[in-house]
């Protein structure tokens, strides 16, 4: 009799394991971080200050369009890693399907509805006259590819779930690629400025999309796919939305926060808004390979969960608490050393660079401490623990950042701004520690009780 191949999360060996999940996952992401630096650097030098602003003020709608993605695809990869660890594929398979559908409503409902209401839009994300036809021109673009963003965004997580890191490095790696070479043909060559990157955007984002396609019809992935299981089943649903919400909260908040800090920004001038502009490109390039560790991370965890194996639970955790941290450091070592010459990569405006250098400095100083909220809430995400997820997840944005954002400027006035971050992530570390302190004991708990 054949014997059963041991699935892949069943792996003993928790540090090879998450290495080998977690590089993947964060060279695909830094590529995808990465395309959105080399958006901004062809902006600025082939569009200019204004477009590279008016590209950086629509980041809050595609900040919220992520936001669902991810409570979709991330609510969706729990249920599947922890059905795979206890052997329930039929659940797995229906989980997949009724992701798919929501993608498919969530895609309508944003196209349409952002299509009927662009102008009171942008005007609430803080637009100003200047800069309101280089943010036109790429929102409308960007409407048409929202389904392909959802579906990219939901599938990447779905194969991360059942341990197939490297396509869901690959998909990020065509998007990524074919975004680069079609940004300066549609910038330089055919003078489309910011309407121009919306379509290089859209179009690689849909070219992944085929890719996913491919991986789903092929026989490399242990879930499949049924038109059956596109009917949605309530309980499934619910658990979606459940375990999805903490990382919805947390990049949809992200999205208001940006929404507020560009119209508290707008009342400073153009300049500061193209210096966050280009500042949250660099962190986010920065903090990526944090959430690939996550990424890697969250499946084996769930896996374990399903399996009861507390011991390699906690293996797990301490091993990413350690590969992110050491990431956050290095990547604030990088930006507080040399911000002059990042800034310079993205313009030649001699204001933007001064302002933008100082700026980054204020922002980046708690840093180092990012990489254990990412591992913390990511730990509850994993377990199905939707409460504490929900609560680190948002407790940076909304209960601190915030609250900080509308209080210090009015200290500080723009220095105000930037001293938010810092002071908001070193109080959410804070948080996450008592959190995950406290959830580690119960495991071990369970360990002794065995």
């Amino acid at each position: 009799m054949q014997r059963k191949k041991k699935h892949i999360l069943a792996d003993k060996n928790i540090t090879k394991l998450i290495i080998k999940l977690s590089a993947p996952a964060t060279i695909g992401m830094l590529v995808m971080a990465l395309y959105n630096i080399v958006d901004a650097i062809f902006v600025g030098h082939g569009v200019g200050t204004h477009g590279l602003a008016g590209i950086s003020i629509v980041f809050p709608f595609q900040m919220l369009v992520l936001s669902i993605g991810s409570l979709i695809g991330i609510g969706g990869a729990s249920i599947i890693s922890r059905c795979l660890g206890s052997n329930n594929l039929e659940k797995a398979n229906r989980t997949l399907g009724n992701v798919y559908s929501l993608v498919i409503v969530f895609g309508i409902l944003l196209a349409v509805g952002g299509s009927l209401f662009i102008n009171p839009l942008l005007k609430l994300f803080g637009v100003t006259k200047a800069i309101f036809p280089f943010s036109k021109d790429y929102l409308q673009i960007i409407l048409f590819g929202i389904v392909f963003f959802l579906f990219l965004i939901a599938s990447n997580n779905i194969i991360r779930s059942e341990g197939k890191a490297k396509i869901a490095m690959g998909t990020m790696i065509v998007s990524a690629i074919l975004n680069i070479i079609l940004d300066p043909i549609f910038i330089f060559v055919l003078k489309m400025g910011t309407r121009g990157v919306a379509i290089a955007t859209v179009l690689s984002q849909a070219a992944a999309v085929c890719y996913i396609i491919f991986y789903f019809s092929s026989k490399r992935s242990s879930l499949h796919f049924k038109i059956k299981n596109l009917k949605y089943k309530l309980s499934i649903v619910r658990e979606i939305f459940s375990i999805g919400i903490s990382a919805f909260v947390r990049l949809a908040a992200g999205s208001v926060i940006i929404i507020i800090l560009y119209n508290t920004l707008a009342t400073y001038g153009v300049l500061p808004i193209a210096v966050f502009g280009v500042i949250h490109r660099l962190l986010r390039f920065t903090i990526m390979p944090t959430y690939g560790i996550a990424q890697g991370l969250q499946p084996i965890i769930g896996y374990n969960y399903g399996a009861r194996e507390y011991r390699n639970i906690l293996k797990a955790i301490k091993t990413g608490i350690i590969l992110a941290t050491s990431i956050s450091f290095i990547g604030f070592l990088i930006l507080i050393s040399f911000p002059e010459s990042l800034m310079k990569i993205f313009t030649k405006d001699v204001n933007l660079i001064s302002t933008g250098s100082s700026s980054l400095r204020l922002i980046i100083l708690a840093l180092p401490f990012v990489g254990f909220q990412v591992v913390g809430a990511t730990t509850f995400q994993a377990i199905g623990k939707a409460v504490p997820a929900f609560l680190l997840s948002s407790s940076r944005q909304i209960l601190f950042l915030i609250p900080l954002i509308l209080i210090l400027p009015k200290f500080f006035h723009l220095t105000g701004v930037w001293i938010a971050f810092p002071i908001a992530d070193l109080l959410s570390f804070i948080v996450t520690f008592f959190f995950l302190n406290n959830q580690i004991n119960k495991f071990k708990l369970k360990i002794r009780n065995e």
